[in-house]
């Protein structure tokens, strides 16, 4: 075998490569036991981020509308101020905030069930810092829902 295709291209990535040697990754979900499609499988990146476009619009307009006494430069902070709290208040109820709702998504911890109100405060915070959210796993988890021990499936 040619040591190129072992490295796979700057285009197709490691995955491709791994995969043309015959590797198997299965379907996002299968290692957490959740279903490949349908309610319940893992959430899809682009619904996680219209739903968080969302919700960031209704903190966005709370912000202004009513903490920021109209002032635009400090509203992005008030804003992140309402995400937190929305995020914590409606997550660690229902499970959803309403960026999720309207979409069809939950946040559920690993065994099934709600997520415990402490794992729902770390998820947020790990959220709201940024970094932990960008960076996923091969299921398609952010750090910040593995170390809550969370998953956001399609209701």
């Amino acid at each position: 075998m040619d040591n190129r295709q072992a490295i796979g291209s700057w285009i197709s990535g490691p995955r491709a490569a791994a995969e043309d040697m015959g590797v198997e990754f299965g379907y996002r979900g299968q290692q957490l036991g959740l279903p490949e499609e349908g309610p319940g499988s893992i959430a899809r990146p682009g619904r996680r981020f219209a739903a968080l476009f969302i919700d960031w619009a209704l903190c966005t307009l709370v912000a202004y509308g009513l903490l920021s006494h109209g002032r635009a430069e400090s509203t992005s902070n008030w804003a992140l101020a309402v995400f937190v709290v929305l995020s914590v208040l409606t997550v660690g109820t229902v499970g959803f905030t309403p960026g999720k709702r309207l979409l069809g998504l939950r946040v559920v911890a690993e065994g099934g069930g709600r997520l415990p109100l402490l794992r729902v405060v770390l998820r947020t915070v790990l959220l709201a810092v940024v970094i932990p959210a960008v960076i996923w796993d091969r299921d398609g988890r952010g750090l910040h829902d593995r170390l809550a021990r969370a998953i956001q499936v399609r209701i």
